[in-house]
């Protein structure tokens, strides 16, 4: 799978509106079938940071997220509500999925 992690600051007259900001484009790529996670979380330390972990079944479904038209709008829409360019993590892993974290195992 396709594995990245992405870090975007947001302006901070935007940061409390950053999830509808950004809703269509998560929706939408939460609904593409190569798609397996598209998460955002926020900063405990930085209240306009905000840290995008998402995942793509294989090369093929990574290439139709990005030349998709809610992607391309994203490209448009997005970049006006930042600080500065996102910071990205991008890298391929030999797995389909979450494996359990065995030094924090749950009995």
């Amino acid at each position: 799978m396709i594995f990245i992690t992405a870090k975007f600051q947001v302006l901070p007259e935007h940061a409390d509106q950053w999830p509808e900001i950004a809703g269509d484009f998560t929706r939408a790529t939460r609904a593409e079938p190569g798609c397996l996670w598209f998460d955002w979380s926020r900063s405990v330390d930085d209240p306009t940071e905000y840290v995008l972990v998402e995942a793509f079944r294989d090369d093929e479904a990574g290439a139709a997220h990005v030349q998709s038209a809610h992607f391309r709008a994203a490209q448009q829409k997005l970049p006006h509500h930042l600080a500065r360019t996102p910071r990205i993590v991008n890298t391929t892993v030999d797995q389909d999925g979450w494996s359990e974290l065995g030094e924090m195992a749950v009995e």
